[in-house]
């Protein structure tokens, strides 16, 4: 199946109309006709080749909702005129101790199949991302989205919005928890939304005093400034979490610093340089600094139901697939509010 698709050829290219071929649908499949598909900041890194790992030519895209159009003869839990979605990865190897917990992403043998920039278990066919008009993927590997939500606020939730609530389970962060979000771009603002849901006190941290109406209009409930030098000594030792979502170099020290004993904060932003910060800003306090990608397809389905009835979705700016370049400049320098959104009906 050839179809109309947006790609890259080299880190040093922009995004332009390029065709691509997706595999028939197979007993276990699915095939969906690409609705809307979110824009993330790692798809910059990957279409630029930050990361080292950049397979050309790349087709970017994985916060995918759009509607079930054919289903293979096996599949029991779609049917067609669904509406689905398709988040980070499509597959991984089924077996071990990680996919059979749930946890798909942290794969052992093989890894998890990148729904963009990667390979199928064969390892030799590459994978397509959202930026196309359907995408194909194994039934198991697919989500159920609810009908009662705007469906291009939805997309982003299938990459930022799983990204920040995992963690956040994970620690289980809920009512007494007093938590610190860094950051208020697409990450940064659905992990200030899920916070305020599960009933913790959440601080935003920024550079920009701009961010403050913000952030206290999506949930936060206080807002510290980090450009300004008494912030920190007035904020040592009075958070239990942090959740840091800027992938830009910063002081790591200075926010370890605002944590309780016991303290923990969970990068998810992903830098191209090295994190670094001082031993004692971890021996002194007993604070951890851990890292947390993604979360599996079982927790991915529980968020977006949870969303559906809590009525949380990202905030978004919708465009045409023919802006995609302007998009990436202007991530680049944070003017988006807090996600872009490609409406893919422009790319037929």
């Amino acid at each position: 199946m050839n179809i109309p698709a947006y790609a890259t050829q080299s880190p040093t290219d922009t995004l332009k109309p390029f065709r691509i071929d997706r595999r028939e649908v197979g007993e276990h499949d699915v095939k969906i006709e690409i609705l809307y598909c979110g824009v993330c900041h790692s798809d910059i890194h990957q279409a630029h080749g930050d990361w080292g790992n950049s397979i050309y030519p790349m087709v970017p895209g994985h916060e995918i909702v759009g509607r079930v159009t054919e289903i293979g003869s096996a599949v029991k839990k779609f049917k067609t005129g669904e509406l689905a979605g398709v988040g980070c990865f499509v597959d991984s190897c089924r077996h071990c101790a990680e996919c059979k917990a749930g946890l798909e992403m942290y794969c052992t043998d093989g890894g998890m199949v990148a729904t963009y920039n990667g390979f199928e278990r064969d390892g030799k066919t590459p994978t397509y991302g959202g930026y196309s008009t359907h995408v194909v993927v194994d039934e198991n590997y697919t989500l159920h989205v609810s009908d009662k939500l705007p469906l291009e606020a939805v997309a982003p939730l299938l990459c930022a919005g799983i990204t920040t609530y995992s963690p956040l389970r994970h620690w289980k962060i809920g009512k007494g928890s007093k938590i610190g979000v860094i950051g208020l771009g697409g990450l940064g603002h659905m992990a200030v939304k899920f916070g305020a849901a599960f009933g913790a006190e959440v601080t935003l941290f920024s550079t920009s005093p701009g961010k403050e109406a913000d952030a206290k209009k999506l949930g936060a409930h206080k807002f510290a400034l980090t450009s300004y030098p008494e912030t920190f000594k007035k904020m040592v030792g009075s958070l239990d979490f942090i959740i840091d979502t800027v992938s830009a170099p910063h002081d790591y020290s200075a926010y370890l610093s605002t944590l309780k004993t016991d303290g923990t904060m969970v990068c998810v932003g992903i830098p191209t340089d090295n994190i670094s910060f001082p031993p004692f800003s971890i021996v002194m306090g007993r604070r951890s600094v851990a890292g947390s990608a993604i979360g599996g397809i079982a927790e991915t389905q529980e968020m977006l139901d949870y969303c559906a009835k809590h009525n949380i979705v990202s905030d978004v700016e919708v465009i045409p697939i023919q802006k995609i370049n302007e998009a990436y400049t202007r991530m680049l320098k944070n003017d988006v509010k807090y996600r872009f959104v490609i409406d893919m009906a422009s790319l037929k």
